[in-house]
């Protein structure tokens, strides 16, 4: 089976893919990451409920991911806008770490994996932004997408 890029014209330019012919259909997709603190700064933060001078780190870095995820467009040059029906993204702290998951879902003719992939890093570099006056040997890792549906191949990790 021979796979090509999708955002690559004969001649080796950037084109965006054309969707005009692609049906609708509801699509999903998850996406998850990391910020991972010295054990220091991640116990100070936790006995602070995660509050900085600057407000609510989580809720901020939740803010600011939904806000990424809506210009996805705007960020990415060759992504579609999207309609989008839902976002949501959950961030979770264990063992001097918060997981981000992001959730995006639309019904349109393209997928929605890179606004997930985008909702993970905007709201990591939000918490990083957030807490480097405590340190910044903060680090954000393992972006990834977890999983996708409806369209022509869903995926799952």
């Amino acid at each position: 089976m021979s796979k090509e890029l999708s955002h690559i014209d004969e001649a080796g330019n950037a084109s965006m893919v054309d969707v005009s012919n692609k049906n609708s259909t509801t699509r999903t997709a998850t996406a998850s990451g990391a910020v991972l603190f010295p054990q220091e700064v991640f116990e100070t933060l936790a006995a602070q409920d995660f509050l900085g001078a600057k407000g609510s780190i989580i809720q901020t870095a939740v803010i600011a991911g939904i806000q990424a995820v809506k210009k996805t467009s705007e960020l990415i040059p060759l992504c579609h806008q999207l309609n989008l029906s839902k976002v949501h993204i959950d961030i979770q702290p264990k063992d001097n770490t918060l997981r981000i998951v992001c959730k995006v879902k639309c019904t349109d003719r393209t997928g929605v994996e890179m606004e997930a992939l985008t909702g993970v890093s905007i709201s990591a570099l939000t918490v990083y932004d957030m807490c480097k006056a405590l340190s910044h040997d903060i680090l954000i890792s393992n972006i990834k997408l977890e999983q996708k549906t409806g369209g022509k191949n869903d995926f799952g990790r």
